[in-house]
């Protein structure tokens, strides 16, 4: 019985991905659709995890929680970015699964929080300043908020090439984990909301194991 033929086609996804002129390799469009998928799916989780039991008062617009469900929804979005630039780029393997890891962690924590917002009646965006909630006076500079990495910064990660994209990708990172625990312990400091309490808890620990990781990791790159 004669085997039935193929086509080149059949045989693209077997070849593997050739090193650019940066010396990395690139994900693979399958890859890349995988993560993309990820975090959909992250999100719609955190969407149904941020649900909340209906209780006798809410927090306000101008509430802490309110303010922290905002703000941090801002700062997960951008580490978000980042780590979608290390998985595509990044040279070190452990770095682009940490980025992963980032990615979808965070984007369904940002599901969850805008659950929260939905279910309060409140908008995504509020009238208050950014951290004006922040008992301990804490200031945007420049539009950023703690650990966020600057326009320029991120176009350099973006235009990186080879192992410098590892080393960037960490230290941002890790800096921006400082901000955000910073942001974290102050919204565990003022609210008594059982929800925010559980999920800003969560978000710490994950994040000071994180911290451990990206040290690791940039003495790593460090040799690369």
């Amino acid at each position: 019985m004669t085997a039935p033929a193929t086509t080149d086609s059949e045989h693209d996804d077997d070849i593997p991905a050739t090193p650019d002129e940066g010396g990395r390799a690139p994900a693979s469009r399958y890859g890349v659709l995988a993560l993309a998928v990820m975090l959909v799916v992250g999100l719609l989780l955190g969407y149904a995890g941020g649900l909340l039991t209906p209780r006798l008062t809410q927090p306000g617009d101008a509430s802490v929680e309110a303010g922290f469900a905002r703000d941090m929804t801002t700062h997960h979005a951008q580490a978000v970015e980042m780590s979608l630039i290390a998985y595509r780029s990044a040279t070190l393997p452990e770095v682009r699964q940490i980025a992963v890891d980032i990615a979808t962690g965070q984007q369904g924590e940002i599901g969850a929080m805008q659950t929260w917002l939905r279910e309060w009646g409140l908008s995504p965006t509020g009238s208050k300043p950014p951290m004006s909630w922040m008992s301990d006076g804490a200031t945007v500079t420049d539009g950023l908020m703690p650990g966020m990495a600057t326009p320029q910064q991120m176009t350099a990660l973006r235009e990186a090439q080879g192992i410098d994209v590892d080393r960037q990708f960490l230290a941002l990172m890790y800096d921006h984990h400082l901000g955000g625990i910073h942001m974290i312990d102050a919204a565990l400091d003022a609210t008594d909301n059982d929800e925010v309490l559980r999920v800003a808890n969560t978000m710490k620990a994950t994040q000071q194991t994180e911290l451990n990781n990206l040290r690791q990791l940039q003495a790593q790159a460090a040799k690369g």
